[in-house]
């Protein structure tokens, strides 16, 4: 759950690699699904309940909507992977 979900998939971009780290032991920075909600507590909610699932039924929640399993991070940001500068500088905005 984000209120900035740029800011977080150049999070987990900067992360690649480090162990220590979810995102970064997986090379988690391809965005492929998202939802918004009006309310925190709602995606809150929703991101429990999801994590709850078995990969299966969150596979079929990707390929309800984004059946190619398209990376949108090119959507998100205009071009991708971003410029180590152009990272930097949006991770400091």
């Amino acid at each position: 759950m984000t209120n900035n979900l740029e800011q977080r998939i150049i999070e987990h971009f900067l992360e690649r690699g480090r162990k220590e780290t979810h995102a970064g032991k997986y090379y988690c920075y391809n965005l492929v699904f998202f939802e918004e909600y009006k309310y925190v507590n709602a995606a809150i909610a929703r991101e429990k309940e999801i994590k709850k699932w078995r990969r299966e039924k969150k596979e079929t929640l990707v390929m309800s909507l984004n059946p190619d399993w398209k990376i949108l991070n090119r959507e998100l940001f205009g071009e991708w992977p971003l410029s180590e500068l152009e990272l930097f500088h949006r991770k400091h905005k």
